[in-house]
């Protein structure tokens, strides 16, 4: 799943996940629990990601081969937020060998509109469901809706850090589209849309390919 930060990679993931049984990974989400059980992966990744820059290709690619070795993502599963960088990209080109095909799904969202989409995002630290004060509240101010607890703010999500997020995905990410694109293995989507129209299209794409 590729897309700038805030296009969604993350809430179309879960949804394709779930739509076809398969595992969601989220780098994020593996970096974000090292930093809360303070490994030393961990301490190292997180000041990078509170100042907006990528964590490095050899600490992300070492929780990935781990991952991706574990039982439930034998049958398949969904990257979100790897690969960010050419090297990722070959570095996982040499881990599916012989193993799996490759989709690549591309969401395309108005850089202006990502960036409220980021500043206006709010999650559930229980059942990590993802609101936007701006697009998608919660019935109740600052709670969530299925667990009533209080919302949480990642401290990453300011304006001034997603402006450096962009730069760095301009500068890594991007060629991405290119290198897959090359190979026939990107598909591209509209993500300025409702969420669940998005999921349809994107299972709707995977089920015929």
């Amino acid at each position: 799943m590729l897309g700038a930060p805030g296009a969604g990679k993350g809430t179309q993931a879960r949804g394709v996940a779930e739509c076809f049984g398969i595992p969601h990974i989220s780098t994020g989400d593996i970096l974000r629990e090292a930093v809360a059980k303070r490994l030393p992966l961990g301490l190292a990744a997180q000041q990078e990601m509170e100042a907006g820059r990528l964590v490095s290709d050899k600490v992300v690619c070492g929780l990935v081969k781990e991952r991706l070795q574990r039982p439930d993502a034998v049958s398949g599963f969904i990257l979100d937020g790897f690969p960010r960088t050419l090297v990722q990209a070959r570095y996982l080109d040499r881990l599916l060998r012989g193993r799996a095909d490759l989709l690549v799904l591309n969401l395309r969202v108005d850089p202006e509109l990502l960036v409220k989409r980021l500043t206006g995002r709010r999650s559930c630290p229980v059942c990590g469901q993802i609101y936007n004060i701006y697009f998608n509240p919660p019935r109740q101010e600052g709670r969530c809706d299925r667990e009533s607890a209080k919302l949480v703010y990642r401290s990453d999500d300011n304006e001034q850090t997603i402006r450096q997020r962009f730069m760095a995905y301009e500068h890594g990410t991007k060629p991405l589209i290119e290198y897959y694109g090359r190979r026939n293995l990107l598909h591209d989507f509209d993500a300025d849309g409702a969420p669940e129209t998005i999921t349809r299209q994107l299972c709707e794409c995977l089920r015929k390919a």
